[in-house]
């Protein structure tokens, strides 16, 4: 099957996943897996379907983010099944379940299904950005004299390289650009809105490559410029994104130097 076909297929498996996903919004914690961190029952319900589903319809190995799995350099799917856990637990619609498919460490095929926000946005190597089947325009038509940049925590894990003073800081500073930042506690919701064109850009700081490989297609897909934090180009070992326009890319990334380097 090709990127296409493949991308058929997640988006038929998706379809089961954003059923038990609204079923079960504001569920409860179930599992602890680091402080401020936890999993409810329904990442562990989600994530088992979708494990089932892709490797039963194509054959190819499953790496998720709750149980596991072995990264393989060919072929991968990559899946999160609810990305901003802890906003899915309080209802708040800034989450969602993401899919993507990685073929020689390069991510080929990508959905990003915010069902509380009743929109999957999806593409494949060589499509646009499609949201709810609808082809978008590329960011290079997108006017923005004022934007905004998704920044999805402030709050920084034990041993992050990244600490939360750090951030704040960078907070701070792109606060004094044309960007606007917005905290919404889900990378794959940011990367999904800058493919979109809602917001100019998005800095990740996860080092997951389940939060990230999604946002990176589909910001990919749409023309935008794709990098780690550092301005290399990004792979499914990088630590971090930024992603979004031409301009809100150098923007972020400017920042960023001045802060990693002051």
């Amino acid at each position: 099957m090709d990127a296409r076909e493949l991308l058929a297929v997640a988006e038929a498996v998706t379809d089961d996943a954003e059923a038990m996903f609204l079923a079960g919004v504001g569920a409860d914690p179930a599992e602890l897996k680091q402080p401020g961190d936890f999993a409810t029952e329904v990442d562990l319900t989600i994530e088992a379907h979708l494990r089932q589903m892709l490797t039963q319809f194509t054959g190819i190995p499953v790496l998720g983010e709750e149980a596991g799995g072995s990264y393989n350099h060919e072929a991968v799917w990559i899946v999160d099944p609810i990305d901003g856990t802890a906003n899915y637990a309080a209802g708040n619609p800034m989450c969602s379940i993401l899919i993507s498919l990685v073929v020689d460490d390069r991510p080929v095929a990508a959905v990003t299904s915010m069902p509380l926000l009743h929109r999957r946005v999806t593409a494949f190597e060589g499509s646009p950005v499609m949201v709810n089947g609808r082809a978008m325009k590329p960011l290079s038509e997108v006017d923005q004299l004022v934007a905004q940049v998704g920044f999805s925590s402030v709050a920084s894990q034990q041993r992050s390289q990244f600490p939360s003073l750090l951030r704040q800081g960078l907070l701070s500073e792109l606060a004094e650009t044309y960007l606007r930042p917005r905290i919404t506690g889900s990378v794959g919701v940011d990367l999904a809105f800058a493919a979109q064109g809602i917001f100019g850009g998005a800095v990740s700081f996860s080092p997951h490559v389940w939060d990230n490989a999604a946002g990176v297609m589909l910001v990919r897909a749409a023309g935008g410029v794709v990098t780690d934090i550092e301005g290399n180009d990004w792979t499914p070992s990088s630590v971090g994104v930024v992603a979004g326009t031409a301009r809100a890319h150098a923007a972020i990334m400017s920042t960023m130097d001045a802060i990693l380097n002051s």
